[in-house]
């Protein structure tokens, strides 16, 4: 691009939007990149302070602003999403479905570490709505070397650095431990919950058994519960240390493979994850899901209900940001918490 007086530019083509400010009123493009001036336009692009004016001038090997934003979109564009036109050198991207929202951290980084290019997205892992914002892109300065934009595209390489992916599971099952419960001493308070919860991501609670203490009781209602093949089961109750609390035992002898009994975040440090050979997870839920407004399983369910198989690395990262700070007015999920 080259410099020249406004005055001058009649006939010359604008290389970015021009923004114009009136309080109360507009704020906009008035003159939109590729605009060809007329001798019209200069006494408005005067009034909007335009002495000099920014006009294409094409060299090998550049990038204009938009062109560039449109190839740090197409890093990021993947199923499920929508992309705005090009405006003032920035893209964004919004959900099209309720899902879950991903991103790849290592290489969202990489892009960030190049000099002149950003992307900015909404943290991971978190539940999304059709028309939430996902991401921004663009290049810093008005024109880019083309280098940058082939190492950005090169560290990314063919799998975009976000994914939106639609709620999976459909039904689930949910084993009430206790002889409290069992034994009607107790009213139920847990199970509802849970079905709220879980209706948030199109999951019907559609199996519900209470079982006595013991972890043979537990086992058995385990695997009858199995047998009716839910797409998910929650135990709860029978979580703690406590010797009557035989509920992570029970889903280890129910042959569940355990990929952490405790997570680094409070409410919820006792919270149990397992799976079985066909891909069915369990859960032992610990009583902070019944009283508390945000804990481990309001973190995790989105997740699981996603079809994703989580690892052990998947809860110890949670440590940083695991502690939920008690507000007395809970804001959750727009709030620290997990994140």
């Amino acid at each position: 691009m080259k410099l020249i007086k406004t005055q001058d530019a009649v006939g010359q083509v604008l290389c970015h939007d021009m923004t114009q400010i009136i309080p109360g009123e507009f704020k906009g493009a008035r003159f939109r990149k590729g605009h060809i001036v007329t001798e019209e336009d200069i006494p408005m692009l005067l009034s909007m302070g335009k002495e000099n004016l920014f006009v294409w001038e094409k060299k090998e090997g550049m990038l204009h602003e938009n062109e560039a934003a449109e190839r740090l979109a197409a890093l990021c564009l993947n199923y499920n999403m929508t992309k705005s036109e090009v405006k003032e050198g920035k893209i964004e991207l919004k959900a099209a479905i309720h899902g879950l929202f991903r991103v790849n951290s290592e290489k969202l980084n990489a892009v960030n570490e190049i000099d002149e290019l950003m992307i900015a997205t909404r943290r991971g892992n978190t539940e999304v709505y059709p028309g939430d914002k996902l991401c921004g892109t663009r290049c810093i300065p008005l024109v880019i070397d083309e280098k940058k934009l082939t190492a950005a595209e090169s560290a990314v390489g063919n799998k975009p650095i976000l994914e939106l992916l639609p709620f999976k599971l459909k039904t689930a099952a949910v084993i009430t431990t206790g002889s409290e419960v069992f034994h009607g001493r107790i009213e139920d308070k847990f199970t509802p919950i849970l079905a709220r919860k879980l209706a948030t991501y199109g999951i019907q609670l559609r199996d519900h058994i209470t079982t006595d203490d013991g972890l043979d009781h537990v086992a058995e209602a385990i695997e009858a519960m199995r047998k009716k093949k839910p797409d998910l089961i929650l135990c709860t109750g029978g979580m703690s240390v406590d010797p009557d609390d035989n509920t992570p035992g029970a889903i280890k002898k129910s042959g569940a493979r355990i990929v952490t009994y405790g997570a680094p975040v409070l409410p919820g440090a006792m919270f149990l994850l397992g799976y079985y050979n066909d891909g069915m997870p369990v859960m032992g839920l610990p009583g902070c899901v019944m009283y508390a407004k945000a804990t481990i399983f309001d973190l995790i369910l989105p997740r699981v209900a996603a079809g994703i198989e989580l690892t052990r690395r998947d809860f110890t990262i949670l440590g940083e940001g695991g502690l939920c700070l008690g507000c007395e007015s809970c804001h959750y999920p727009v709030c620290p918490f997990g994140k």
